[in-house]
Order: structure tokens, then sequence, then C-alpha cells
């Protein structure tokens, strides 16, 4: 099973604040963007999964900034699988810039039906 992945990209003008930094809210987008792109690595698809009628949904997140990035810095994203339990998933996230850590994250999400209860996780995300 694939547990790991990388996707690179550049932060855009309009992710950043008035200081030209990148602001905060972008990095849950990042991760979001990570997960997705972990799953398809893996050959599984979030669409196919929410039009069988699962979602998942983040139940938390973490975000520890450690260094800060600025317009049209070239990032690099490794997305981890940390555990997959019965009905919930959990990441690691780690963004460098030039081999540099700016920030590490954590997610841990739960598998739901379109009632909100709680369901096994699909095989797609088992590998």
């Amino acid at each position: 099973m694939l547990t790991e992945h990388e996707i690179q990209f550049r932060v855009r003008y309009k992710e950043t604040d008035a200081m030209g930094f990148l602001h905060h809210a972008n990095y849950a987008v990042f991760f979001e963007m990570g997960r997705t792109e972990l799953l398809r690595a893996q050959g599984g698809n979030y669409r196919e999964m929410e039009e069988s009628g699962l979602f998942m949904v983040v139940v938390r997140l973490s975000s520890h900034f450690r260094k800060s990035a600025r317009y049209d810095d070239l990032l690099t994203l490794k997305t981890c699988i940390k555990r997959v339990g019965a009905a919930k998933l959990e990441h690691e996230y780690f963004l460098y810039r030039d081999g540099v850590l700016l920030c590490e994250g954590a997610s841990t999400l739960a598998c739901i039906n379109k009632d909100g209860q709680v369901q096994p996780i699909p095989d797609s995300f088992r590998g």
C-alpha cells in the first residue's frame, strides 16, 4: 500500500496576506490537496466514493508553523498515512521550501454516510 506521496505547487498571489506571506488558512487547503492526490496515487477516487454514499469528514486538524512562505515560492508537500482504523484515517503533512520544513500538520478523517452515521472505511483507503 502506498502510504506517502508528494506534490509540488507555487504560492499564488491570492493566497498571501497584506504582508506578502502565505495566509494560514491556505494550509488546510494544501493538506486536502495532499490527501486527494495520495488517494488518487493509490488508485482511489473521492468522487466515486461520494457517489456511492460515503463521505470522509475532517474531525481534527492541526498545524505547527515553523517558517513563512511567500508569493511564488515553490513548495513541496509530503502527505503520509499515519493510521487507518475501522472508521477513521489519520494523516501527517510536511510542507517544505527548498528542503526547509515550513509547516507540520495532522488530520483525522471519519467515514460517514449521507445521514452522518459512522461507516467502515472503504477498501480504496486501505490500498
